[in-house]
């Protein structure tokens, strides 16, 4: 696949997506392509023979790249894409900028969006997968999003197209989040800031935030409305059934189910994606084994299995 569209960003054969992702695993990318803004990558997708599978990838914060890398082209937005602009109630920020940015500069202007302080990832990534914390969703601050479908048109989403569920959305496979438009409720600025203050402070004492993790492995078990809120009265927590099944620290390789919270799966140490991935799988056995219960995958996991890590290869 060496017949690529011309680019005005920048277009790099065989990344290695380890370089990435949050976790430090997984192979290289046929194509890794960062475009320089909105018409570079709409000219790029649909110039790209609809053949070749496009990956649309933030800064790897919830993802397992499998060892044998990603075929095809992992689109990954850049500086051309963080902008973060306030206008009276809305705030419009480019998929690439920070959740945690937002939270500060919106909390700054006295909008509340102060869930997304502590959520790991960028606007893209929680529009596409309806990115949550505190009892709030990004459903419930979402006015619209901008993006380049498969094919190259650039397009304008409403909530009714994505219809936001716990932690998806109907976003296309291949299409592109290049912004999103976000109202929140009024706050006094100063009270905001206290706020996520407080959040960061529970967020370190609880989760292994030092550690290469990748936010919650696994899904709280179901409980949750079509909306994407909590069901208060429902208190089934994946870190829970992890810890009665007895595998809180549990290792394979050089990943680990963390000591410290039990529902983040961390590279303790020289990890492989095939690593991380098996350990996730045999939770989720000795999970069902002791509740029952069948734990669904948090984390993404794309890619390929490297060559002789074929037993990773089609879980879903």
């Amino acid at each position: 696949m060496s017949d690529m569209p011309e680019v005005r960003g920048r277009l790099t054969p065989g990344k290695a997506l380890s370089d990435l992702t949050w976790l430090r695993v997984g192979g290289p990318a046929d194509w890794l392509f960062q475009p320089a803004d909105t018409a570079d990558l709409a000219a790029f997708l649909a110039a790209l023979d609809p053949e070749v599978p496009v990956f649309p990838m933030g800064v790897g914060s919830n993802l397992i790249v499998r060892d044998g890398g990603m075929p095809g082209v992992v689109i990954r937005l850049g500086r051309g894409f963080n902008r973060i602009e306030i206008d009276g109630a809305n705030l419009r920020a480019g998929a690439a900028a920070l959740d945690a940015h937002v939270a500060v500069k919106a909390a700054a202007a006295g909008i509340d969006l102060t869930f997304l302080r502590t959520i790991p990832g960028a606007i893209g990534g929680a529009v596409r997968m309806n990115a949550g914390c505190y009892g709030r969703y990004l459903a419930d601050v979402f006015v619209s999003a901008e993006a380049v479908t498969r094919t190259g048109e650039v397009v304008r989403l409403g909530a009714d197209d994505l219809r936001f569920r716990y932690r998806q959305t109907d976003l296309p496979q291949g299409w592109v989040v290049t912004a999103a438009t976000l109202r929140g409720p009024q706050g006094d600025p100063a009270a905001l800031a206290a706020r996520m203050d407080g959040q960061l402070a529970r967020r370190d004492a609880t989760q292994p935030t030092k550690e290469r993790s990748a936010g919650s492995t696994f899904r709280n078990p179901a409980g949750f409305s079509s909306t994407g809120r909590d069901d208060d009265s429902h208190e089934l927590k994946a870190w829970k059934l992890i810890d009665d099944a007895g595998m809180r620290g549990a290792r394979r390789g050089g990943a680990q189910m963390s000591e410290k919270h039990s529902n983040f799966l961390i590279n303790a140490g020289g990890a492989s994606a095939a690593d991380l991935e098996e350990l996730g799988e045999e939770v989720r056995k000795r999970v069902f084994q002791d509740s029952g219960i069948q734990l669904e995958w948090e984390i993404m996991r794309v890619g390929k299995p490297a060559p002789d890590n074929q037993k990773t290869k089609g879980r879903q």
